[in-house]
């Protein structure tokens, strides 16, 4: 496993004291050091060179956007947002942010984040040499999403899409590196994938069964899903039945 060096940046005492709380029983990481505005933060990541970035949004001087935007691409440690604004969440993808979370952040998303960030560091030198290595010829199975990036749009290839939630006009695609944010209806996107690959387990969620870990059994008939990258997802009441019995339980 990699070991991360984390920076904290939150202009709020208490949301800084808290995020170093839970990292606590997170494995391989070590706290650096912590920033309360943009500018210290900058300084911070200039002068550290962390691996990863707990990033709020809104902050004194600069907000954390500005300082994940103005980065250069080549230099930029992994990026997580925190913020309690929900309405942020399109405009941290565009800086390619491996993930977003929600003030107060809960524990499983901390984690999952944590190791999402690991997941694309570890893959760096991977991507290098494949760079470097002849292209295999593309798949025949051509099934993928144009998703909306900083530098324009990517295919996303639907396969490598373990788990998606709704969030308002859009939807996260959480993939084992990276989440993205496209603006689509459940209800289209549902007409767009294979529900062998990705079944329906809640009116705003999707996940991959082959990627599901754990069944919680909540009382009163409900369910919940551990999914492998530590999410916990809820699985509606009317899709119980199904779901149990797709994954042979």
């Amino acid at each position: 496993m990699i070991a991360l060096r984390v920076l904290l940046v939150d202009d709020e005492p208490l949301a800084l004291r808290r995020l170093a709380t839970l990292f606590e029983d997170i494995d391989q990481v070590e706290i650096v050091g912590t920033a309360a505005t943009g500018h210290e933060a900058e300084a911070q990541i200039a002068a550290l060179h962390p691996d990863l970035v707990m990033l709020d949004i809104s902050m004194p001087q600069k907000s954390g956007l500005r300082v994940a935007s103005d980065l250069p691409v080549e230099e930029r440690p992994e990026i997580v947002f925190v913020t309690a604004f929900e309405e942020y969440a399109p405009d941290a993808f565009e800086v390619e942010a491996a993930d977003y979370l929600l003030k107060p952040v809960r524990f499983d998303r901390l984690r999952q984040a944590v190791e999402r960030a690991r997941r694309r560091r570890a893959q760096r030198d991977a991507a290098e040499r494949l760079a470097a290595m002849p292209q295999a010829e593309a798949p025949t199975r051509e099934e993928a999403i144009w998703v909306q990036v900083q530098s324009g749009q990517v295919r996303l290839p639907i396969d490598q899409i373990e788990w998606i939630e709704a969030a308002k006009d859009y939807v996260l695609l959480h993939t084992a590196t990276r989440s993205f944010i496209h603006r689509i209806s459940m209800t289209a996107l549902e007409q767009m994938l294979d529900p062998q690959d990705l079944m329906r387990v809640h009116r705003s969620t999707f996940v991959r069964p082959g990627l599901v870990t754990g069944v919680q059994r909540l009382g009163k008939g409900l369910i919940a899903l551990e999914v492998r990258d530590g999410a916990e997802v809820q699985v509606g009441p009317s899709y119980v039945k199904s779901v149990l019995a797709r994954l042979g339980l």
